[in-house]
């Protein structure tokens, strides 16, 4: 295969497990309670980097990486915590349909309420936004939403939040990517461990289909995804990956109908194809706006950022995502994070 096609697979495959995470997070809240989910998931993910970063022989962080560490890893729990329990209590596919506005919320954010981006870029978030009612409204008609799909829409705006943090942080500091994510999980690990620790032994009794969703959230849509996606970032350009690994919503509403069993009616078929217009739209917009506005303005060039890990979140399975993607994918990469 050659390298390029390479690259491009291992970014689609990224995005596949990502999609894949809603599913297991859903799953496997039917099983245990959301807290324990995230402390099990948090708690693998902080194992697997700490063994990876010593494997590596570089296990010391750095005062910067452990002060954005612990900060990130107080606002990631944040995101997690809402579209963990988001997605207890709505579909896999629309969690991971609503939380992609990750992508038109995070500019906005960022540049202060949008001051200076085009009106095509509140075209399209206004299309994210007809998307989230039919959503919403899908599958018993127009009523009132879903409380778990506010949460989501909450994780949404929580994460684009967590986002633009991550890209300030970064903006003068050599952050790993790896030592700061094992920081994160630590400190989610230990913010988790609280609220679960009189109740342990109902996680040493899971089945072992709850332990294969926890270590599929932990192992592969954390760690794996992570250094995967770091990876192939460096081997191709800003635009493909964010391309690429902009198809996780298509991957997470594939999921949930083929595995979930969920239905895919006429309105939440629309606002799935409105969503994903929506939210790719605006983020071509954007990041043309960045790129033909940073010699006016002065900001380096996102290769010259230091590295640093981020999260859409993230999805259920994310546990952070390098800052080069939320470069390429117009400011945000979206995941979710879980």
């Amino acid at each position: 295969m050659p390298a390029a096609r390479r690259t491009d697979a291992v970014l689609l495959l990224v995005a596949i497990v990502w999609g894949s995470s809603y599913l297991a997070a859903k799953t496997a809240t039917a099983a245990l309670p959301v807290l324990m989910v995230l402390f099990a998931r948090y708690a693998i993910s902080a194992v697997a980097c700490l063994a990876i970063a010593t494997a590596r022989g570089r296990p010391r962080w750095t005062r910067d990486e452990a002060r954005a560490g612990t900060l990130l890893g107080v606002t990631q729990a944040a995101v997690l915590l809402l579209e963990t329990y988001g997605v207890a209590h709505t579909s896999a596919a629309n969690a991971g349909l609503i939380i992609s506005l990750t992508m038109v919320l995070t500019p906005l954010l960022d540049r202060g309420g949008g001051r200076g981006l085009p009106p095509r870029f509140f075209a399209a978030a206004g299309v994210c936004v007809v998307a989230v009612g039919l959503l919403m409204a899908a599958g018993s008609g127009l009523h009132a939403p879903r409380g778990g799909d506010l949460l989501i829409l909450a994780a949404a705006v929580v994460r684009a939040a967590h986002v633009v943090v991550v890209g300030r942080l970064s903006e003068r500091r050599a952050l790993r990517p790896l030592h700061l994510t094992t920081v994160q999980t630590v400190v989610g690990s230990a913010l988790f461990l609280l609220p679960v620790a009189g109740d342990l032994p109902t996680l040493a009794r899971a089945s072992a289909t709850t332990w294969a969703e926890l270590l599929h959230l932990a192992l592969f849509c954390s760690v794996f995804a992570f250094l995967a996606q770091t990876w192939a970032v460096q081997r191709t350009s800003a635009g493909r990956a964010g391309l690429l690994l902009g198809t996780e919503p298509v991957w997470a509403l594939a999921v949930g109908i083929a595995v979930g069993g969920e239905r895919l009616t006429v309105l939440a078929a629309l606002g799935a194809a409105l969503m994903v217009a929506g939210t790719s739209w605006g983020q071509a917009v954007e990041r043309e706006h960045r790129e033909t506005a940073r010699p006016r303005d002065g900001h380096l060039p996102d290769a010259r950022k230091a590295p640093v890990a981020r999260d859409r979140p993230d999805g259920p399975g994310r546990a952070s995502r390098p800052v080069a993607v939320r470069q390429a994918s117009g400011g945000d990469g979206a995941a979710p994070e879980m």
